[in-house]
């Protein structure tokens, strides 16, 4: 790699950590082009020789995120008993905690909305998909005799469920929820619906 490829790579990270900090202590509409020019020491429009528009900064900083609660629900797994119904306790428990000391940049995944005529790019997509095989591989575990397709729906419910409980919980208004009494919640949440399904399925 050359020296100038290295430095607008060096540049362009430092691009994407500053919109990080500046996401994670003002929220997604905080983030500002001219202020994070500023701070990196760089003209306003060389920003997008860095990167392509702000949904591409918007997604950077969001490809870091997940990466950092892929670790964080990794962990939960190897924390504790290897029971496929306590794995998934554990991690929608962990998904929980990441969210409350990640809040802003939690919120900012959900909060970005690009146009309609953009796709997200293949490497956005693959960084959400892969965090399923939290929910999916311990699913698959508990209920051998079903096929991918009603595994991967069941999976896609659950992350709801308890996302839901979480988007709910933490906001700082009258629904907002202690969080202790959160993560007891999700944990009969998640063991609630375990168990139904093993209902249904017998």
């Amino acid at each position: 790699m050359s020296k100038a490829l290295e430095r607008r790579e060096k540049l362009r990270l430092e691009l994407i950590k500053a919109a990080e900090r500046m996401i994670a202590e003002r929220g997604l509409a905080g983030l500002k082009t001219r202020d994070l020019a500023r701070e990196i020491g760089c003209a306003n429009g060389a920003v997008y020789n860095l990167v392509a528009d702000v949904d591409e900064l918007v997604l950077r900083v969001g490809s870091r995120t997940l990466h950092r609660l892929d670790e964080a629900l990794s962990a939960a797994e190897r924390a504790g008993e290897p029971s496929p119904q306590e794995i998934l306790v554990r991690t929608a428990i962990a998904y929980c905690d990441f969210a409350a000391e990640n809040l802003e940049l939690w919120r900012a995944l959900f909060e970005h909305r690009m146009a309609a005529d953009k796709v997200l790019p293949d490497w956005s997509v693959n960084d959400q998909l892969q965090l399923f095989r939290h929910i999916y591989q311990p699913l698959a575990r508990l209920f051998p005799e079903r096929g991918q397709g009603e595994l991967s729906i069941t999976a896609r419910s659950l992350f709801s469920a308890v996302h839901g409980m979480v988007a709910l919980g933490l906001e700082q208004k009258l629904v907002a929820v202690p969080l202790p009494a959160l993560r007891k919640e999700i944990a009969g949440l998640v063991r609630a619906m375990l168990d139904g399904l093993a209902a249904h399925g017998a």
